[in-house]
């Protein structure tokens, strides 16, 4: 099942139990898609793949958890619950995330696989990780880790 499926699935089910929160959240998730198919269609794309819309989620989280932060900061305990509710739907639908063991042994893999020596090197194994782990690499964590193994 697509997540373009999934989604929708989710709404309704969220719409007949109720739940106002769940509801508001995939709605949102919706538009955003409308929003990215709309922007993808000059390349010609009438709907996005799956990966472009892992892609768009990760981004959603990352900017809700960033608002969060600015929340704490302004003492708003109130709009911090609303984003972590948020924020616990999207990854709901995001692929199961590496851990760190996990990740270390994919770093090393891909520094094997390239041959990279040095720092100048990073791009390279940057570069084979995204295209081997793109969906379950969280590569805001893994460039420091890249960064330390070849220094």
């Amino acid at each position: 099942m697509s997540l373009r499926e999934r989604f929708n699935d989710q709404l309704k089910a969220s719409m007949k139990a109720g739940d106002a929160a769940r509801t508001s959240t995939l709605r949102m998730i919706l538009a955003k898609l409308k929003d990215t198919d709309i922007a993808a269609r000059p390349k010609g794309i009438s709907q996005v793949p799956d990966d472009e819309i892992v892609t768009m989620l990760r981004g959603m989280v990352k900017s809700r958890r960033e608002s969060v932060e600015l929340y704490r900061q302004g003492k708003r305990a109130d709009l911090v619950a609303k984003e972590e509710a948020e924020i616990t739907v999207l990854e709901s639908f995001l692929p199961q995330q590496m851990n760190e063991a996990a990740m270390a042994r994919a770093i090393d893999a891909a520094i094997v696989a390239t041959g990279a020596a040095s720092i100048k090197d990073m791009g390279k194994v940057m570069a084979a990780l995204r295209a081997e782990h793109a969906a379950t690499l969280d590569l805001a964590k893994a460039g420091p880790m890249v960064k330390a193994r070849l220094s």
